[in-house]
C-alpha cells in the first residue's frame, strides 16, 4: 500500500521562478468523490496520464494508489467528470534531498499558488524557502478536488 505524506503552503512571492524546473501542464477531474475516496485522472503533459485513487482522511497522511493509463483514455475519462476540471502548471524545485512542487493554477482557480512537498515520514523537518508562506494543509478548500467543486475565483 501507498502512503503519500504531503504538506501544502501558500507562496508569498515570485522567488521560486528563479530556481524552478521547467513547468508542466496537469489536467485532472475526479470521476468519484465519496466521505472515503476520491478517484481522479490526471492528464501530465502530452505523453503521460494516471488514475488515482485516495483516501479521503484528514491530516497530512493518506492512502494513494496511482496507475499510469492511456492519455488517449484519460481524455475520455476527463469527459465523464461532473464537476469542473483542474487546469494548472506544475513547477518543481529542489531543496537538499526533498523537491518542492509548484502548481499556478489557470482557469477558475487562476490567481491561485500553491506550493506542496511529499516528505518520508510525517515527522520530517524541513527547512521552508523564503517564498513559502503560511500552511493550509488542513484548510479543505485547498485540496484539488474541492477546487473543482468550489473554484478560488468564487471565494
Amino acid at each position: 500500500m501507498a502512503r503519500e505524506i504531503e504538506r501544502k503552503f501558500l507562496i508569498l512571492n515570485e522567488e521560486w521562478r528563479a530556481v524552478a524546473e521547467d513547468g508542466v501542464r496537469l489536467r485532472q477531474g475526479y470521476l468519484a468523490m465519496t466521505g472515503k475516496s476520491v478517484t481522479r485522472v490526471r492528464i501530465h503533459g502530452a505523453d503521460s496520464a494516471f488514475i488515482t485513487v485516495k483516501s479521503a482522511e484528514k491530516g497530512v497522511s493518506r492512502d494513494e494508489y496511482e496507475y499510469e493509463i492511456p492519455v488517449a483514455d484519460a481524455a475520455a475519462m476527463l469527459a465523464l467528470c461532473e464537476q469542473g476540471i483542474i487546469d494548472k502548471t506544475r513547477y518543481k524545485v529542489a531543496a537538499g534531498a526533498l523537491t518542492w512542487e509548484i502548481d499556478v493554477f489557470a482557469g477558475d482557480n487562476e490567481g491561485l499558488v500553491v506550493a506542496e512537498i511529499e516528505l518520508p515520514d510525517e515527522k520530517t523537518a524541513f527547512e521552508k524557502p523564503s517564498w513559502v508562506g503560511a500552511e493550509v494543509t488542513h484548510d479543505d478548500r485547498y485540496f484539488n478536488a474541492a477546487l473543482s467543486r468550489r473554484p478560488y475565483k468564487f471565494w
